[in-house]
């Protein structure tokens, strides 16, 4: 594996845990929002919702570098 920085993985233990995350909003009462779909560990705080806007966020054939597949071959 080549050696890379601790910002372009997605370790727990990140100097800057602030990620996005695009989620499906499953239900919304009160003051509480459920999402599915969140790649975010248990309590980790959500600091600020957006809605979703296709010409911006969507990202046409991404480019992925070979370790990641490598990494993840038998994640799941």
């Amino acid at each position: 594996m080549p050696k890379i920085g601790i910002l372009s993985q997605r370790a727990k233990n990140r100097p800057n845990p602030i990620g996005v995350t695009v989620v499906e909003i499953v239900n919304v009462e009160n003051e509480y929002i459920e999402v599915k779909g969140l790649d975010a560990i248990n309590e980790t705080p959500i600091l600020d919702i957006k809605p979703y806007y296709p010409h911006y966020d969507k990202i046409d054939n991404p480019e992925i570098p070979e370790w990641v597949n490598r990494l993840m071959k038998k994640y799941f």
